[in-house]
């Protein structure tokens, strides 16, 4: 038989496959890797947009943590204002008040009787006055009872003068002051 030496040839093809092999791994590992940056890179570039959204969010998020700051701070000084106003019309509002208060005092002032001393205190106001008979403190008494800025007449003492003032009786008698309804309120 003849003898034919395969060795060399299956050595030669067994190197070219190896060869391809290593190739092929190569090949493989360079692919896997560029695989690898890429994704890599993506990635990167994914939080690097999410990073910058995340900061433009965070800085619009101060601008208007910082207008509402500014609006509250205007809407304190519009209700500190608006306090103010009140205050004042409430001032104006009461300012004729006090003048139809002093002129319905001097309306229900029968003759014979004069007011010696006057203090309010909220909506009492207590008088102290001198009257020529006791007929006058009661007369005095029904027109508070019939005056549309007064109420509730109360007489707390009666007593006779000093000796200065002698014929007249000292009273002391408390009001309450209203304010009426104006004329053709309910229709």
């Amino acid at each position: 038989m003849a003898r034919i030496n395969l060795r060399p040839w299956r050595e030669e093809l067994r190197a070219e496959k190896q060869k391809q092999f290593v190739v092929m791994v190569l090949g493989a590992a360079i692919i896997a890797g560029g695989l690898t940056f890429l994704w890599k890179t993506h990635v990167d570039s994914s939080i690097a947009y999410q990073q910058s959204r995340n900061a433009y969010i965070e800085s619009a998020s101060k601008k208007l943590d910082e207008q509402i700051r500014e609006i509250e701070s205007l809407r304190r000084k519009r209700d500190e204002l608006l306090a103010r106003m009140k205050v004042i019309q409430d001032l104006q509002g009461k300012r004729p008040v006090i003048v139809r208060a002093f002129d319905e005092l001097v309306r229900t002032l029968p003759d014979g009787l004069f007011y010696t001393d006057l203090r309010k205190v909220g909506d009492r106001v207590s008088i102290v006055g001198m009257a020529e008979s006791n007929s006058r403190v009661s007369t005095l008494m029904r027109q508070f009872e019939e005056s549309d800025w007064f109420a509730s007449p109360n007489l707390s003492n009666v007593s006779s003068a000093d000796s200065q003032r002698a014929g007249y009786s000292q009273f002391n008698m408390t009001v309450v002051q209203k304010t009426p309804e104006p004329e053709g309120g309910d229709k």
